[in-house]
């Protein structure tokens, strides 16, 4: 399953790839989300830490959540990611 996110920016874009998907070690960082602000998603790391990324609406937030979560139930997995300017593309699968 594939679904595009558009972030506010190139660089939020970029952070939330990078935040989402490790291609060497086929896995994701997040493993929370811990609140959802509007627009800006705030998540929790492997690493303990948190990050907010800025989506472009809240629509776009809400979707994000809603597709993640299967992701950290561990239903699914990342499988890969793409970016172009603020667009990034997520595909997971089982």
């Amino acid at each position: 399953m594939k679904k595009k996110f558009l972030c506010i920016d190139k660089y939020e874009a970029k952070k939330l790839a990078s935040l989402i998907f490790i291609k060497d070690g086929s896995e994701t960082f997040i493993t929370e989300v811990l609140d959802v602000i509007e627009n800006e998603i705030i998540v929790g790391l492997k690493d303990k830490s948190a990050h907010s990324i800025l989506l472009k609406d809240q629509r776009q937030a809400e979707e994000f959540t809603d597709f993640i979560q299967s992701v950290i139930e561990k239903q699914h997995k990342i499988t890969d990611t793409k970016t172009q300017n603020e667009e990034v593309e997520i595909e997971k699968g089982s």
